[in-house]
Order: structure tokens, then C-alpha cells, then sequence
């Protein structure tokens, strides 16, 4: 990310675009007053701070300011003295001297430094928010987000897409998660909702004709907050007619590789696949961590016949730990007990030693079954085997929660890896009504391969839907759609959604279907997400500029906030008393 050697009327250089080609000549910069350093009676010197960087300012005399006073300082660019430079700043080679400093705005001292030496409680952060932005991790993190959304935009349209913005006011649906809502003044007793996604507008874009579509947007969900998830959140989102899986893939991954080239200078290769039942299988989840090994094995042939009481299941799943032969007795019941916690009837372990195998389980297994766990992903002396027996899914899942708690490093840590899955399930279980439902959503077209299972094993039957992983986090979601009618009606049958319930909840869409819809497919990129991996943070709070709290809370502004009592008779509501 480049300086911008910005001139205005009030400043000739951006405080950190100072350097030894400037030498001799008199300028102008503004910002923030830093820090102020006095030097005897007669010179101060003031770090001056904008967007940019600092750059240090030589004053003759004393002078009036303090920290964070914003200041117009014009002085003589001169190289520092031997001895003074300061090789951790862009400008540590040169000062401003013989300055004159003009007071554009005086300041309180701020509640916490500023400079990024000190931990800084979170609330008070979120407080003064307006101050928190001043920092340099904050300043770096959202112009990441800027070039993120720059290359995104720039992909998108090179790719022949056409931003178009789809409202905020939207209609009521019952489909996903909580929304939030909105009263109409103009038609008291009704009422918007603000979009969880643009889902079913970009889909009637499609039906209009607009071939290719996309838009960074904004979208709200009335759900629980947590580190990956907030109230807003904004997305790339996309739809295109006349493609397939393949080509939605090709575009996403485009611009997806654009922003990293774009952030980090380097490109990144080509996205690899696989399947959701590999994806299970190999690493216990559907956002598999590429980033270390420690893949899953199935053992489940190995101990088909097996006297240990502990491995009679239908399937037996294995993972090396790496180094994890030196885990302390006590370590091994903790991972035990949160083997149990994630439903599972136990954790067999095997420590990897010279002289073989090292487990309470150890003397009970042949030959046989012995050597498959020694050869379980190539491991050697001083590593560990764990393994889980169970039915296949829940032995992976807890396999696979196992392994991010074991080896999954931080987010600032290591390469990039992205992945896409693929082919996930069109159903999942049962509701309480006893009907299947849809994994994804029921206007998923299922795999062309599957269409006759439907009616007779709908369990079997494979989606046309794909998401992409990077480094253990869900990017994103997208599918191909069902834009025939026959199909639709089948699914809708098989979710057991009757013509006048399906009329009923998505009667706007299947109506303009009715007026010819092309074959279509779209994808959404949650870019706080991916900006968040980019940065290097934990929290998606940290690459948005105004976030709330876990509980749902601004504290910069006191929001939610009551309404006035003019307001509630406007919009016809009562409200209920607090408490």
C-alpha cells in the first residue's frame, strides 16, 4: 500500500512522505501532536502524526501543545544529526526544523495512549472508538479493507459484472436466521425488515435479465455475536446466468486472489477442491485448517474384528499428534473429557515409543492392529496417536475438533490456504414435524447425478452448493440454483412444503420464475472475514470501524436506545418497560 504524496492548500506532504529529497526546502505538514519532548529551556520536539506515519518537528522555544493537539507545523526539511537517526521510522533519516507550530485544535488528554506499547481494555477502546481509530493498527487495518474491496471491484469488473444496489428496506421472509425489523410510519401495523442477504433480489436481477451482478453489500442478522460474527456484516455477493459450478469457482477465485496479490505483493496458486464427505472424512469438518497436517485415518478395517471392547464400533478413526508423546497424564484426561463433551464414548491414546506402543490399551491389541496405529501418518518415536471409535460422522467430527484444539495455529500465523468444498448434503435430518431439511436452501439445485434419489433415499442426494475455506474459517457459501419448475416442486415436496405454503413464502420469486429464468448461480465472500485473516486478527471487531460488543451493544454512541415518545406514537408501537 503505497504513501500518497497528497498537497493542499493547508499541507504540502503527508507527514511520512518526508524524505532526504526534500532536504532544504520549507514545508508544510499537519496532523496530531504525538509526543512532545522538551530539550533544556529553548527547543521542544514534537513526533508529529497523521494517517501516514510521523515525522519529528524541531522547536526554537517553547511551545503551547500537548498530546493529540492538532497542529499545521511548517519548518525546514534538514537530515538528523550522526547519532540521532531512527531507522524505525520511514522518516527516521531526516526532521522538520526552525518550525513554526499553528494550533488548529486544542485537545483533552486522551483516555489511553495511543502508540500500540500498551494493552488497551477493549470497552474502553469501543468507547472512545473515535480516538481508538487514531492508532496505527487500526489506521492499517481498514485501508487493508480498502484495498481489499478496491481489488475485489476491480476483479468483478473486469470479469463483466454489473454492480448493482439492492435495498435495505426489504419484505418480511421465513427462511434463515433472525432479521431485524423495521416499522412503517406510512402503513402502521406493518413492517420491513433489514436484508440478511440479497439473496432473492439478485436472483430476480437474473430473471431481469442483468446476466452478471454483483455488489459489495451490507447485511444484518439478528443472531449471537461472537469473534467470526456481528449484527452487520458486509459481503462480496454475486449471481451469473448461463454458468456452472465451475465457472462460479473460477470467478470468486479470481477476485478472492486479486485482493491477496493486492495486500500482500504475492500471488497466490491455484485454489485446490474436495468433496464435504473427503473433507469429513480426512479432517472432521467442513472448514478444514490446511495449514498443518495431522489429517484423520480410518482404521476402521483394521479393527472390523476386534476383541478391544473400546474399538468395537462401525468406524475407528486415527491422528498423529506430532510431539504429543511428551503430553502429561493430566493433559491426556483433559483431552479425554473434551472428547466426551463433544459426544464422544471415550479417547483411546497411544504414545509412539522405542519400544513400541505406550497405552492402557496397548497389551489388548494384536499384531495387527498394533502396527496400523504405529503407521498412522508416518508417525515416529515421540509423537502421539489418538483415535476415536464411533459412528463415522461423529467419530470425525470429534476427531476433527481434536485436531484444530491440538495443532490449528493462530490467525497471524503461517501461509494462506485456501480450499474449496464442494457437493455437501441437500438435506439434513428431520424437523420436529418430521420433515427433511434443506442444508443449504431449498432453492439449491441438487447434483444432476442424484436427481433420482430424491423420493427414494433424499439422505443420498448431493447439492450443487460450495463454500470456500481459508485457513479453517468459512469464507463463504454459495449454489447453483433450481430454476425449474418441475425440480423445484420436487424439493419443495420432498421439505414437505405444500403448493399453498410455498405459494404463500416465496410466491414473488416463483411468480416471476413463471416469466422465464435463465440456469444461475451466485456465491458471497464475507469480506470482514477475509480482511480479518489478511490483518493477522482473532476478531472481525478489529477491520470494522464501528463494531458492537458481544452483546450486541455501541458503547461509543449508547446504542440501543429508547425512542422518543413522539417517535412510538408515530410508528404506532407500545413499548414495554425495561426490565
Amino acid at each position: 500500500m503505497s504513501q500518497h504524496h497528497e498537497s493542499t492548500s493547508m499541507r504540502d506532504l503527508l507527514c511520512a512522505s518526508l524524505d532526504e529529497s526534500h532536504v532544504g526546502r520549507v514545508l508544510s505538514v499537519c496532523g496530531w501532536v504525538a509526543k512532545r519532548r522538551e530539550h533544556g529551556e529553548h527547543l521542544a520536539f514534537l513526533d508529529i502524526r497523521d494517517r501516514t506515519g510521523l515525522v519529528q518537528a524541531v522547536v526554537d522555544g517553547s511551545v503551547d501543545v500537548r498530546s493529540e493537539y492538532v497542529v499545521r507545523v511548517t519548518g525546514t526539511v534538514t537530515r538528523r544529526p550522526e547519532g540521532t537517526l531512527n531507522d524505525r521510522l520511514a522518516t527516521g533519516r531526516i526532521e522538520l526544523t526552525d518550525c513554526t507550530v499553528e494550533v488548529l485544535s486544542a485537545a483533552e488528554p486522551p483516555p489511553f495512549q495511543l502508540d500500540d506499547r500498551v494493552d488497551i481494555d477493549e470497552q474502553v477502546r469501543l468507547r472512545y472508538r473515535f480516538l481508538d481509530l487514531r492508532r496505527e493498527q487500526m489506521q492499517r487495518n481498514l485501508r487493508l479493507r480498502a484495498v481489499v474491496n478496491g481489488a475485489l471491484r476491480r476483479a468483478m469488473d473486469a470479469q463483466g459484472f454489473c454492480e448493482v444496489e439492492t435495498p435495505l428496506l426489504w419484505a418480511p421472509t421465513p427462511e434463515g436466521a433472525r432479521e431485524f425489523v423495521v416499522p412503517s410510519r406510512l402503513h402502521p401495523g406493518e413492517f420491513y425488515v433489514l436484508p440478511q442477504s440479497p439473496q432473492i433480489a439478485k436472483q430476480l436481477l437474473m430473471v431481469g435479465g442483468f446476466d452478471r451482478y454483483y455488489q459489495i453489500a451490507r447485511c444484518l442478522r439478528d443472531e449471537d455475536l461472537r469473534a467470526d460474527r456481528q449484527f452487520e456484516f458486509t459481503q462480496l455477493d454475486l449471481e451469473a446466468s448461463f454458468v456452472t459450478q465451475d465457472d462460479v469457482l473460477g470467478f470468486v477465485s479470481r477476485a478472492v486472489l486479486d485482493a491477496a496479490e493486492a495486500v500482500t505483493g504475492v500471488r497466490p496458486g491455484t485454489i485446490p477442491s474436495m468433496t464435504w464427505a473427503e473433507a469429513l472424512d480426512r479432517y472432521g469438518t467442513d472448514k478444514p485448517d490446511l495449514r498443518f497436517g495431522m489429517a484423520l485415518e480410518d482404521l476402521s478395517e483394521v479393527f472390523v474384528r476386534t476383541e478391544v471392547k473400546a474399538f468395537s464400533a462401525t468406524t475407528v478413526k486415527a491422528m498423529r499428534v506430532p510431539g504429543g508423546a511428551s503430553f502429561s497424564r493430566s493433559r491426556l484426561d483433559q483431552l479425554t473429557d473434551h472428547a466426551k463433551e463433544l459426544g464422544a464414548k471415550g479417547l483411546a491414546w497411544f504414545r509412539i515409543t522405542p519400544e513400541g506402543l505406550d497405552s492402557p490399551l496397548a497389551r489388548f491389541l494384536n499384531e495387527a492392529e498394533s502396527a496400523a496405529i504405529r503407521a498412522v501418518d508416518g508417525a515416529e518415536v515421540g509423537d502421539i496417536v489418538l483415535c476415536v471409535a464411533d459412528e463415522h460422522s461423529e467419530a470425525c467430527k470429534v476427531l476433527g475438533a481434536l485436531r484444530v484444539t491440538l495443532g490449528s495455529p493462530p490467525v497471524s500465523e503461517g501461509p494462506h490456504h485456501y480450499v474449496w468444498i464442494t457437493d455437501f448434503p441437500m438435506f439434513e435430518g428431520v424437523d420436529e414435524d418430521g420433515n427433511l431439511q434443506a442444508a443449504h436452501h431449498p432453492f439449491t439445485m441438487p447434483h444432476p447425478d442424484d436427481l433420482d434419489l430424491i423420493e427414494t433415499h433424499p439422505l443420498k442426494v448431493r447439492s450443487q452448493a460450495y463454500d470456500l475455506v481459508l485457513n479453517g474459517w468459512e469464507l463463504g457459501s454459495g449454489s447453483v440454483r433450481i430454476h425449474r419448475a418441475d425440480i423445484q416442486s420436487r424439493v419443495f415436496k420432498a421439505l414437505g412444503i405444500s403448493d399453498e405454503e410455498a405459494e404463500s413464502r416465496f410466491g414473488f420469486l416463483l411468480g416471476a420464475f413463471k416469466y422465464g429464468a435463465p440456469p444461475h448461480a451466485g456465491f458471497a465472500v464475507g469480506l470482514d472475514r477475509l480482511a480479518a485473516i489478511f490483518a493477522g486478527e482473532e476478531n472481525i471487531r478489529e477491520v470494522i470501524a464501528y463494531p458492537k460488543t458481544q452483546s450486541g451493544a455501541d458503547l461509543m454512541t449508547g446504542a440501543p436506545k429508547s425512542i422518543s415518545e413522539r417517535q412510538a406514537r408515530d410508528l404506532r408501537l407500545k413499548t414495554a418497560p425495561k426490565g
